[in-house]
């Protein structure tokens, strides 16, 4: 993306520190910001605080006009454009909120407005924007080429490229959040620690540079990353920026692939820490949003942290700052039912029970083997998740059923759960999870690129409201095509995680006798790590189950989602 020759050439000198690096201090008190905004309320969180024995609080940037704190850093670096570069105009290439914090800001500063968006983003992202004024070129196929035709428009045009965080402007806007925080909250001295997404790193370096100035020495900042989207997190450990190869879609806000030079300047030398969560995780915190409303990821982090330093019930202060309010409504039904897996409070099983005659459940009988496999869900009611679930493992052990706890197994919770059927002597199969790009024509590129010989033997799709859908396929591959169809996989370049060994496949969807090892099964496409998984060959029957308690079963899951048998 263009660039000013330095980073600092925008600042003027009494903004600078005798170290030549930005007083932000200086910078936030002086932002533009409340020319056009008012503060956001910080809100207590009566419920939250109730569960977690905590004095939990949340700063609401979800209601903002743009429902972010991005309009706080576009505003305040175009507010302090000159004459000339306001009457040029400025682009900048996003699909989601900063587009509408730069377009908000250009309608109220009369600045003209162009925001570069890939083709396939959705309609009401492009509406969002095209409403406040600006104007929205679809350009490429993904975000790297409508990064690319940005800074093209930037270079034949002289427009201003709005950074979304790396600009001291930028990071000092949205670092008005932490003086906001600092001023609304009672007793602010006793405040332990304040959590915020982290996606490029602009808001918590803003934050961390006011709170580390004027708040207690006590007082900690704390970003938020989901597992697969740790840019930062990595960066840190490394000591230097590292670039993701991939990133999870499931937050969108936060799906950066390398965080920003001067928001990981700042976070090396004054962030407290980094905590992760996974999609589960942001599932409950949003199923806590719909009972007490605010944004995901921060409390999500937040609850976690809580929870792994054993800090129930200690009665401190923290506060989530919470932002974002956009989800496409067939993402409802994915948050639904990972939230009680991200809350602890469910757990998924796959138990091996002995198969006798049954007739108060459906289940799929395998004619072969003395044994059946069921895959259950049952609620929990203490707090200490692992320890009930280990008394109902060994009360199945106590009662010749043998259980596995799957509840972290990605696999078995977006694509096992939901296929009822028979185990199938498929020969030469192999099995993997693939994150296509829900555009047109993903679908027929993965199809086409196969060998008349590789039949699909299994497929499982299903949409999460996101820009990546899951999808799960088996493919007869000969033995002696291995390397070439391992070719087809790099050719593909689509993130793979390869299931053929995973226990929970081998278990209930593959017939032992049929099962094939191969040498690199169980691994993951493009940045991701080797797996290991224990191989388990058994024949059985196989169902699933809906519980409310251990031992009342409700009935068999249907599911709605296309599923192609075998052979398709």
């Amino acid at each position: 993306m263009p660039q000013s020759p330095s980073p600092y050439s925008r600042l003027a000198r009494h903004h600078l520190l005798p170290s030549d690096t930005p007083d932000y201090l200086r910078l936030i008190l002086t932002s533009k910001v409340y020319e056009i905004l008012k503060e956001t309320p910080l809100v207590y969180a009566t419920n939250l605080s109730a569960k977690l024995g905590n004095q939990i609080w949340l700063k609401r940037e979800d209601l903002q006009e743009v429902f972010s704190f991005k309009i706080r850093g576009a505003y305040n670096f175009m507010a302090s454009l000159s004459e000339e570069e306001r009457w040029k105009g400025v682009v900048t290439c996003s699909a989601g909120n900063h587009a509408q914090g730069v377009a908000l800001s250009g309608a109220r500063l009369g600045i003209p407005c162009t925001i570069v968006m890939p083709q396939g983003t959705p309609d009401i992202k492009v509406r969002n924007v095209a409403r406040l004024g600006a104007k929205v070129v679809l350009h490429g196929v993904d975000f790297d080429e409508a990064k690319s035709e940005c800074a093209r428009l930037a270079s034949v045009h002289g427009l201003v490229f709005v950074p979304p965080y790396d600009d001291p402007l930028v990071i000092a806007g949205q670092g008005t959040v932490g003086m906001e925080i600092l001023k609304q909250l009672p007793d602010s001295d006793q405040l332990a620690a304040i959590f915020a997404s982290v996606g490029g790193g602009g808001l918590v370096a803003g934050i961390a540079e006011y709170v580390k100035r004027i708040g207690s020495p006590n007082t900690q900042v704390i970003g938020i990353e989901t597992v697969d989207g740790d840019a930062m997190a990595r960066s840190l450990e490394k000591g230097e920026r590292v670039t993701l190869h991939e990133v999870g879609p499931f937050s969108d806000g936060t799906a950066v692939k390398i965080v920003g030079d001067e928001p990981f300047r700042i976070c090396k030398n004054i962030l407290d820490g980094v905590v992760k969560v996974d999609n589960d995780e942001i599932c409950a915190a949003i199923k806590d949003i719909f009972e007490e409303p605010a944004g995901a990821l921060a409390l999500a982090g937040l609850k976690r942290y809580i929870i792994r330093n054993h800090l129930i019930g200690s009665q401190k202060k923290f506060v989530a700052v919470v932002s974002g309010a956009n989800m496409n409504f067939d993402r409802l039904r994915f948050v639904a039912e990972r939230a009680e897996l991200g809350e602890g409070r469910e757990a998924l099983l796959s138990v091996d029970i002995p198969e006798r005659p049954v007739t108060e459940f459906v289940y799929r009988y395998n004619i072969s083997g003395d044994r059946a496999h069921i895959l259950l869900s049952f609620n929990l009611a203490s707090t200490s998740r692992e320890l009930e679930v280990r008394e109902v493992l060994a009360a199945l052990e106590d009662a010749d059923m043998k259980g596995h706890d799957i509840s972290n197994d990605e696999f078995a919770k977006s694509h096992v759960r939901y296929m009822i059927g028979g185990r199938q002597a498929v020969a030469n199969e192999r099995i993997f999870r693939f994150s296509f790009p829900e555009r047109p024509g993903a679908l027929r590129k993965f199809l086409l690129g196969l060998h008349k010989g590789w039949n699909i033997s299994l497929f499982h799709y299903r949409n999460h409201g996101a820009d990546l859908g899951k999808i799960l396929a088996g493919i007869q591959v000969p033995s002696g095509d291995s390397v070439a169809f391992d070719e087809f996989l790099q050719k593909l370049d689509y993130p793979y995680v390869e299931e053929t060994e995973n226990m929970v496949m081998c278990v209930l969807i593959c017939s032992a006798e049929e099962h094939v090892v191969h040498d690199n099964v169980s691994s993951e496409g493009h940045n991701g790590n080797p797996e290991t998984r224990e191989h388990v060959a058994e024949h059985d029957a196989i169902g699933e189950y809906r519980m409310s308690s251990p031992g009342l079963i409700l009935g068999p899951r249907i599911s709605k989602e296309r599923e192609v048998g075998h052979g398709a």
